[in-house]
């Protein structure tokens, strides 16, 4: 059984800003919220027409990342077997607010469904902190088999529930690696006095301390005139990422430490899927089951392609001494589950077995 959700004390992360609002009176989440019902018109979250609804669903990636593409053929399906009840309208580029704020604008039921990185959902269970660990997982594979395995996530994934949140799975971010201006990361010593970006998470800016560098908490949309400018010296991501923000033209040194295969999150209006009736809720979780499926093969042949397009562009990449990355990375993850509690350990150990 786990124990009773915990709230973290640090920022939370991937492209957001301000702080942490969930569950909290805030005048900024207000106005947004109010914005972006008179921009769209709605009174609430979803929209109704010809008998139809229209769920809202919040997106930070741009309409040529794969998550787009997966979601916007969820929507077709949804609205196909479901004779139109029920449509989603994908809102991209962050259009509806940072996912901090969509998250929260989700809470309200003023957004129905927002895509959010994982380390926006420590700060509200700190069990969650698992899946943004250090090596955690061993492929994109073992990562989809875990997160959507019910003994191992069911309790974790309905406990933001009394905040009006229900996490429903998630999209893969692939492996992160380091990325640098001044030259390959082969070990932990070459990352000594670079300033690296980092999500805005403790957890991360301690990984990346304790690889060698200075964690540099920023948020993504800055990242590009920081590392142009030399306020940084690299960051930290996939190669989807490295090529769609094009930080390749600023960070050419592309170095595969692997230390992390991060994970974003589908979150819903409680509320919301309990007002769906039955029927229309299990076509919305099959169609939902196979945007995953259909969403890690696109990740796939997107990863292929970024590669292509990288070396073409002439960025170099490097293989590293992944025992020493591993080696300096250990005593966070045990750091982390020992802050986090029994519940968090119990929950990282059977990611663990899975992978065996």
């Amino acid at each position: 059984m786990r124990g009773r959700p915990t709230p973290a004390t640090a920022p939370l992360d991937e492209e957001q800003e301000g702080k942490q609002m969930i569950g909290r009176p805030s005048q900024l989440a207000a106005a947004l919220g109010a914005l972006v019902l008179v921009l769209t018109g709605c009174a609430t979250g979803a929209a109704h027409s010809g008998g139809g609804t229209t769920l809202r669903l919040a997106l930070n990636q741009s309409e040529d990342h794969p998550s787009f593409t997966a979601l916007e053929n969820f929507g077709e399906r949804l609205s196909e077997r479901t004779g139109g009840r029920w449509k989603i309208d994908v809102h991209p580029n962050s259009n509806l607010g940072s996912q901090l704020e969509t998250l929260q604008l989700t809470s309200d039921g003023s957004v129905d469904l927002a895509i959010v990185s994982g380390t926006q959902l420590e700060n509200l269970d700190r069990d969650f902190v698992v899946f943004n660990l250090p090596h955690v997982f061993d492929s994109i594979e073992h990562q989809m088999e875990v997160i959507n395995d019910p003994g191992i996530v069911g309790d974790l994934y309905s406990s933001l529930e009394h905040r009006n949140l229900t996490v429903l799975g998630g999209f893969t971010q692939g492996a992160r690696s380091v990325y640098s201006s001044r030259g390959p990361v082969t070990a932990p010593a070459d990352l000594a006095g670079q300033k690296i970006r980092v999500q805005e998470s403790e957890v991360h800016s301690d990984m990346l301390d304790m690889m060698g560098g200075s964690a540099t908490p920023m948020s993504y949309g800055e990242v590009y005139t920081a590392l142009q400018s030399g306020v940084l010296d690299g960051a930290e991501n996939n190669e989807v990422s490295y090529v769609t923000q094009k930080h390749y033209e600023v960070a050419p040194h592309f170095s595969r430490t692997e230390h992390l295969i991060g994970l974003d999150y589908l979150v819903a209006n409680t509320g919301r899927l309990t007002r769906m009736p039955a029927a229309d809720r299990a076509v919305f979780d099959a169609e939902w089951n196979a945007t995953m499926r259909e969403f890690t093969a696109l990740w796939a042949q997107a990863t292929e392609d970024a590669v292509a397009e990288l070396r073409s562009r002439g960025v170099r990449f490097h293989e590293v001494d992944a025992a020493a990355f591993r080696e300096a990375l250990a005593p966070l993850t045990e750091r982390a589950l020992d802050e986090a509690g029994a519940s968090a350990r119990t929950i990282y150990e059977q990611a663990r077995a899975a992978a065996r």
